[in-house]
């Protein structure tokens, strides 16, 4: 992994080896250059990471206590530190983020899932139950929790390390074993993270790695193998339900935290300045690129003209640069491919009429940079809720702001989505900040901030936005199955 441009390959079963497929490239987002090229699983590597999982369940992985497999999630927690350089190069190499951001958010929170969970696990309560049976029969029942069996982890390119341990450390707490499908965008720090398993001890065949695209290719065949137990899927919703429809042949469980059109309510009272921070975060960081992001603002109708201008002030002093750039805090987007998408919504917004209040197109970049996938952070106004730029998910540096006059009115049009992942609110009003947080049909609702995570607290979305919950005991309760024992009490009093 130390090569600049090495071959990134599988890890299967503790083992680095080329896989069937081909091999595809891995481009730098910030220049357009190829870093590295990546080895494609074919069906034949995927079955051989199946039948490690197994074997690794059935034998020394299923044989550990659960004491020693949290003191296991801690030594991985321990490694990632010790090559946190090494795995800060490998996220920026392949999604451009600014040094800035990786290093403070993305490395840290992937050695933190690990100790969150260890912790978790050795703490979660399960059931105990005195009782007496209608013929005075007295009972005692309690519930185990078993692991769920060989998981399939399917990550997104947003937050690769950070969203793949998210997953990966509970399902190991709970004593499974995982297949994880990176992303073809970002392979190299779920690849990198096979030396440290290896570094640490784990047994071979507990975490494997297939790198590849969905249909017909690595992700197809992980998510329809018929020795997954459950598959967890952070990502786009339309491929989420591709794998829902998968997941169903099997009656697999399935956790899904999926796509979102998130929306920030400001209220007139609140502080201009929380709520210019906080937006600027919430549009801006990773260049829009987060689940949790907020693409529409709606503010009073007194504030309106103030906010759209602090929130285009702080568009203005983005700076871009090079991944290496420690001053630089805005970087491209993924790929040319999603830059195109994301453009095309910027077209879409002004056929349909949107005063862009700054940025709307590509960045004049110097000529080292040119190829890579940047952006202009953009704010628009003008638009009618109906508009697809205010409807449809972008998933880009770009939101779209909207005036109220009322809190009925501001809590209609913050529910005018399928999607119900998250939101923001701004006020001063406490009473209003709780009457209006409980009222909001998403996973997480956050008051005068954004992204302030407890990872002890349930976190996913409703509708469109997914199926199930992750973090603390819900992670836990997804990656176990529970099972009741009841035990006959014999001369006990009834």
């Amino acid at each position: 992994m130390s090569d600049p441009k090495p071959t990134i390959l599988n890890f299967i079963n503790g083992q680095y080896r080329t896989g069937s497929g081909k091999l595809f490239d891995d481009i730098d987002p910030v220049t357009g250059h190829r870093v590295a090229q990546v080895s494609e699983a074919g069906r034949s590597d995927v079955d051989a990471a199946v039948k490690a999982a197994r074997a690794a369940l059935d034998g020394p992985w299923g044989k550990l206590t659960l004491a020693q497999r949290a003191d296991m999630l801690y030594a991985i927690a321990a490694a990632i530190d010790r090559r946190a350089k090494d795995f800060l190069a490998a996220e920026i190499a392949d999604t451009g983020k600014p040094y800035k951001l990786a290093s403070h958010l993305d490395i840290p929170r992937g050695a933190a899932n690990f100790r969150v969970f260890a912790d978790a696990v050795r703490n979660v309560p399960t059931e105990c139950f005195t009782m007496t049976a209608p013929d005075g029969q007295p009972g005692l029942n309690y519930a185990l929790r078993r692991p769920k069996g060989v998981i399939a982890v399917v990550c997104p390119w947003n937050l690769p390390l950070l969203l793949m341990t998210w997953k990966v450390a509970p399902a190991l707490a709970c004593g499974n074993t995982v297949i994880v499908k990176p992303s073809e965008e970002t392979p190299a720090t779920a690849a990198l993270l096979g030396e440290v398993m290896n570094e640490v001890g784990v047994p071979p065949g507990v975490y494997n790695v297939v790198h590849g695209f969905g249909p017909g290719s690595a992700g197809e065949f992980l998510t329809t193998h018929p020795g997954v137990d459950a598959i967890t899927f952070t990502g786009e919703t339309r491929t989420g339900a591709a794998i829902i429809k998968a997941a169903a042949d099997g009656i697999k469980p399935v956790s899904m935290e999926l796509g979102g059109k998130n929306p920030a309510i400001v209220f007139a009272d609140a502080n201009l300045d929380v709520v210019a921070a906080g937006l600027a975060r919430s549009v801006f960081e990773n260049t829009g690129q987060v689940c949790l992001g907020t693409e529409r603002v709606y503010v009073e109708r007194p504030v309106f003209d103030a906010v759209v201008q602090k929130l285009a002030d702080a568009a203005k002093a983005l700076r871009p640069g090079a991944s290496g750039d420690i001053a630089a805090n805005w970087g491209p987007l993924i790929s040319r491919e999603h830059q195109q998408k994301v453009l095309s919504y910027y077209a879409l917004a002004r056929e349909e009429g949107a005063h862009a209040v700054c940025g709307g197109g590509v960045p004049d970049m110097p000529e080292a940079l040119r190829g890579g996938a940047w952006i202009e952070p953009t704010v628009w106004t003008g638009l009618p809720q109906t508009a697809r730029v205010v409807q449809e998910e972008i998933f880009g540096p770009c939101c779209h702001v909207m005036p109220f006059d009322t809190e009925e009115e501001a809590l209609r049009l913050a529910g005018d989505t399928p999607y119900g992942l998250a939101a923001s609110v701004y006020t001063r009003d406490i009473n209003r900040a709780h009457r209006v947080a409980s009222k909001l049909k998403v996973g997480v609702a956050w008051v005068n901030t954004w992204f302030l995570r407890d990872l002890r607290t349930a976190f996913g979305g409703s509708g469109m936005s997914g199926i199930g919950r992750e973090g603390g005991v819900h992670s836990l309760e997804f990656y176990t199955e529970l099972s009741n024992v009841c035990i006959k009490l014999e001369g006990a009093p009834a």
